[in-house]
């Protein structure tokens, strides 16, 4: 599963072979879970509320660029947040 982005401990990443709907799957520490891309809900797992709001800070910013990658399989990283 590549990586897309690396911040604050969060790791992103995204599985082109996945399960609708598009989503993309976040690690951090012993918590997973899984963001729908188009409504930045999360989907399943569970995050501690400050990574939640960090997650969905950055997934707004790049939630254009999530859904093309989704949709065209060609992965590249994005920045993470500052």
């Amino acid at each position: 599963m590549p990586e897309i982005a690396r911040f604050y401990g969060i790791i992103i990443k995204l599985f082109f072979s996945d399960h609708p709907p598009p989503h993309f799957h976040v690690v951090y520490g012993e918590y997973n879970a899984l963001f729908e891309i188009e409504t930045l809900e999360m989907i399943e797992g569970d995050l501690p509320n400050r990574a939640k709001k960090l997650v969905i800070e950055w997934a707004t910013r790049y939630q254009t660029e999530l859904l093309e990658m989704w949709t065209t399989q060609q992965f590249h990283k994005l920045p993470p947040l500052e």
